[in-house]
């Protein structure tokens, strides 16, 4: 059997303590992970999802340790503007807007990995440019 280190890394994040961990990497260290980046601002990056559940499944992470939607202060008005403007522009670069997307965020039980993240999905397979 291969070792896939995507897979391994994704079941490590899943692990309560790693909440915090992923965090700090996302603050700190983004430039690190090993991801096929679709776009990177200072407050974000958004990639591909390594084990994509849909035709078109792309990871949205802020890069300030937050667990979750709660946690994101009310005064964020940066990362909210930075957040739109980055799925706006994934939308229309990727062609999703005739076939349809969604936006989400999952919380509470629903949240597997203790970092906020989007998922932006579309059952419309990505047709531009091969991914990488």
């Amino acid at each position: 059997m291969r070792f896939c280190w995507k897979a391994r890394l994704i079941q490590l994040a899943r692990k309560p303590a790693a909440g915090r961990v992923i965090g700090w990497v996302f603050a700190k260290m983004s430039f690190l992970l090993p991801v096929d980046r679709l776009v990177e601002t200072e407050l974000l990056v958004a990639f591909w999802h390594p084990q994509p559940a849909y035709a078109t499944h792309i990871l949205i992470v802020p890069k300030r340790a937050y667990p979750s939607l709660t946690a994101v202060p009310a005064g964020e008005g940066a990362f909210w503007g930075a957040l739109m403007e980055t799925v706006q522009r994934l939308v229309r670069e990727l062609g999703l807007e005739a076939g349809g997307y969604r936006l989400i965020a999952n919380g509470g039980a629903f949240q597997e990995v203790g970092q906020l993240h989007f998922h932006l999905v579309s059952d419309r397979p990505f047709t531009g440019a091969e991914r990488a």
